[in-house]
């Protein structure tokens, strides 16, 4: 019969007289525990000692305490219960030692140090993100904030208060998502209904920029989308003139598309500015002597702006008398597709990994 058995045997029993034979019983474990933790020899033996010993089903600290502990009776319990924790103590400090002694504990084949790291793909902002985040910064440069606001919007938000009136074709059901059972809520055309929510909780001076989603019914090809994203931005303050705004214009031209990039401005019409103007870029790619890109005219359209329609200032209750602004808005899957050379839209919206690889 092993010492071990022989402890067992001598525990199961109960045959102690005196809290010395319980010490002499514990003693005598570890001894053996640590004539085994000795021979540990890699991490192998390091398990089968760690289960032999700590094993919650049959390891012998587990047997102590389900076989030895709960059977003795309540004169020596304090006594065995105390063995037993000194006993796991030292058995766990065993296991510990052993794993810090080093290399002999290693099971697969030594790792050559030398050897390149592994290179592991780090994800980056969608090409789209990335457009948002370069023309914000260069508002922002210039004393612009961000604002955001809601995708489903009054009719009030969206039309009214922009000078749009109730039978004007935008509002028409061909062009706008109206929400069924929703009281005439909709799916917001543009971000301009932040320029009136800014205004109406903000006294001037407003220098705001409004990036976001927007929805219209658009049959999707190569240049459209029923969703899309746009970026608009609103100025107003004492004194603000078309000087201002032109300045402005010409000033996020050339830092979105370069230093030598100009500028010029046609005429146009929308509702809530007066005057209105198409802004045109010269080719970034063939510097305006004409290529694919352009239409071989030279230019590129960029996008609409104008100075704010003083009725626009009605529903906010600004004074059109000494106030002043201007308003543009651009789409930013335009911008993306020309400064990068892109030519359908869509391919920005398939999650294509081979595309998205690109624009790191």
């Amino acid at each position: 019969m092993t010492a071990l058995e022989k402890t067992a045997l001598r525990f199961e029993q109960l045959g102690v007289s005196a809290p010395q034979d319980i010490a002499a019983s514990f003693a005598e474990l570890h001894s053996l525990a640590a004539a085994e933790s000795a021979q540990i020899h890699g991490a192998d033996s390091l398990e089968s000692f760690r289960v032999k010993w700590l094993g919650r089903r049959d390891g012998i600290c587990s047997r102590i305490s389900e076989n030895w502990l709960k059977a003795a009776p309540p004169e020596y319990k304090k006594s065995i219960g105390g063995g037993l924790n000194e006993l796991r103590a030292s058995l766990e400090a065993a296991i510990e030692s052993a794993k810090s002694s080093g290399a002999d504990l290693a099971t697969g084949p030594a790792i050559d140090l030398s050897l390149p790291g592994v290179e592991r793909p780090v994800g980056t902002h969608h090409l789209i993100r990335q457009t948002y985040e370069e023309v914000e910064r260069i508002f922002m440069s210039i004393g612009f904030s961000v604002v955001e606001g809601p995708e489903i919007e009054t009719p009030y938000y969206n039309f009214e208060a922009l000078n749009i009136p109730e039978f004007h074709p935008a509002r028409d059901n061909m062009d706008t998502f109206y929400i069924e059972g929703s009281g005439g809520h909709l799916l917001r055309t543009h971000t301009s209904p932040m320029q009136i929510r800014t205004m109406e909780k903000q006294a001037p001076p407003v220098r705001i920029v409004v990036p976001g989603k927007v929805y219209r019914r658009d049959n999707p090809d190569a240049t459209h989308g029923y969703m899309f994203h746009q970026i608009e931005g609103l100025a107003v303050d004492n004194d603000i003139t078309f000087c201002d705004f032109r300045g402005t214009v010409e000033h996020f031209v050339r830092e979105f598309l370069g230093a030598k990039v100009k500028t010029r401005l046609r005429p146009s019409y929308f509702p809530f500015t007066e005057p209105s103007a198409e802004v045109d870029a010269s080719c970034h790619v063939c510097g305006g002597e004409g290529c694919r890109t352009c239409k071989f005219s030279g230019w590129i359209e960029m996008f609409g702006a104008g100075m704010v329609n003083p009725a626009v200032y009605g529903f906010v209750n600004y004074d059109p008398k000494r106030l002043s602004g201007f308003a543009f808005g651009m789409g930013v899957d335009r911008l993306a597709m020309m400064r990068y050379g892109i030519t359908d839209l869509q391919v920005l919206f398939q999650n294509d990994v081979r595309f998205l690889r690109q624009f790191p």
